[in-house]
């Protein structure tokens, strides 16, 4: 089982890889849901850490949909993560049909060689999302979508992220189930969907806020737990 924690700043990586996280998401702006962090963070996070650090990429909260200049900026930024070495980039966006932008993915994806892609949850966004994720199906170069299989919480929505598991089996893509995953429940939520990977924001923070520090305990307690289920 893979644990990706979400870390806002050094601080958060250091704590969550010293309490067993597998793989960090570095963002910044949590409550506006992620956007992308400065070049100085993402390099130093990078040569403290051991594990995987993938970057949202991100220009605001706008919405999904990212015209001309959004683009320049986002493709800057990609080359800029790939230049310190960051393992991977979430990204993602809509067209104003509120469909996967396929021109924003070929764009992106030509400059993410040799690093992971993880589409973030603007898939959450979509009407169909066995319509979405075989489109993104179509792009070798994702690895993963992040879901929490609709607008509800992924505790909420256990038989569309099951579906989508099985939509994805045998390929090359990884559902990675996030938002509103917590500590309690999580062997259960694993069970009753089949999914190999699990996202953490706020469960695993201080009073349960996003905008406090990483809980070590908790943290602690997540990574055990699942260690021992294996």
């Amino acid at each position: 089982m893979i644990i990706e924690v979400i870390a806002t700043c050094l601080q958060d990586a250091i704590i969550a890889e010293e309490n067993g996280a597998n793989r960090l998401e570095l963002i910044t702006s949590i409550t506006e849901g992620g956007l992308t962090p400065g070049i100085g963070m993402v390099e130093q996070v990078v040569r403290t850490v051991n594990i995987p650090v993938h970057v949202m990429v991100r220009p605001h909260s706008r919405s999904f949909v990212y015209d001309s200049y959004d683009i320049v900026t986002m493709a800057s930024e990609i080359k800029a993560i790939s230049s310190v070495g960051a393992a991977g980039v979430v990204i993602g966006a809509l067209t104003a049909d509120n469909l996967i932008d396929e021109r924003f993915l070929e764009t992106m994806l030509g400059l993410t060689a040799g690093m992971n892609v993880t589409f973030h949850r603007a898939f959450d966004e979509l009407q169909d999302q066995i319509a979405g994720i075989k489109t993104l199906m179509k792009y070798p170069a994702i690895n993963r979508v992040l879901t929490s299989g609709g607008v509800k919480p992924a505790f909420e929505a256990i038989p569309e992220i099951r579906r989508l598991v099985e939509e994805v089996r045998g390929s090359h893509m990884t559902i990675l189930a996030g938002h509103g995953l917590q500590v309690e429940g999580i062997h259960s939520f694993i069970e009753q969907t089949s999914v190999t990977e699990v996202h953490f924001g706020s469960a695993v923070r201080i009073n349960r806020s996003g905008l406090e520090p990483i809980d070590s305990v908790q943290m602690r307690l997540l990574a055990d737990s699942l260690q021992a289920r294996a």
